[in-house]
């Protein structure tokens, strides 16, 4: 049996929710990455626009 790959996809709140769990257990590096990812997105809507 071959395991499904399938893509995810995460919206602007997600990570909004991810980066408040991230601060709630302390993790530095894992708030970092998700604000450079929230960065990243509010770059890519600007250019959009």
């Amino acid at each position: 049996m071959q395991p499904s790959s399938s893509r995810v996809s995460l919206s602007f709140d997600d990570y909004l929710d991810l980066l408040n769990v991230a601060v709630q257990v302390g993790d530095k590096k894992w708030q970092k990455e998700i604000t450079r990812k929230l960065e990243r997105m509010m770059r890519f809507e600007s250019a959009k626009a």
